[in-house]
C-alpha cells in the first residue's frame, strides 16, 4: 500500500510543478490593441515596453493616475511624449520638487 501512496504524491507533486511552469510563462499585462489617438503629455507619468512574449508591439504609458495605455511603437507622438517623459524625471529628480508637475512621476 505504501508505494502507491507515494506514486500519487510524486504524481500530485509532478502535475504541480508542471503547471506553475506553465502558468508563469504566460504573460498577462500584454495590450491587444493600441490607440491611434494622441495622448497628451501632460497625462503621462511613466513609460515602458511591452513584454516579447505579446502578440502587439506596444509602448505601455503610465498616467499620473497610475492608468496604463497602450500606444503605437514607431508613431512620431510617440516619441515625442517619451522624450517629454524623460525630461520630466530628470527634472523632479534634479529639484527634488513634489508639486503638480511631478506627481506621479518616478524620477530615474
Amino acid at each position: 500500500m505504501a508505494p502507491w501512496g507515494d506514486a500519487k504524491l510524486f504524481l500530485c507533486i509532478l502535475f504541480t510543478c508542471y503547471f506553475t511552469m506553465t502558468l508563469t510563462q504566460i504573460p498577462l499585462d500584454c495590450c491587444l490593441s493600441v490607440t491611434n489617438k494622441t495622448i497628451e503629455k501632460k497625462l503621462i507619468a511613466d513609460y515602458h515596453p511591452q513584454s516579447k512574449g505579446c502578440s502587439v508591439d506596444a509602448t505601455i504609458f503610465v498616467t499620473r493616475r497610475g492608468f496604463k495605455l497602450c500606444a503605437p511603437v514607431r508613431e512620431a507622438w510617440v516619441e515625442n511624449v517619451k522624450r517629454h517623459v524623460d525630461g520630466l524625471k530628470k527634472f523632479c529628480k534634479k529639484v527634488k520638487y513634489q508639486g503638480l508637475r511631478c506627481s506621479g512621476v518616478k524620477p530615474e
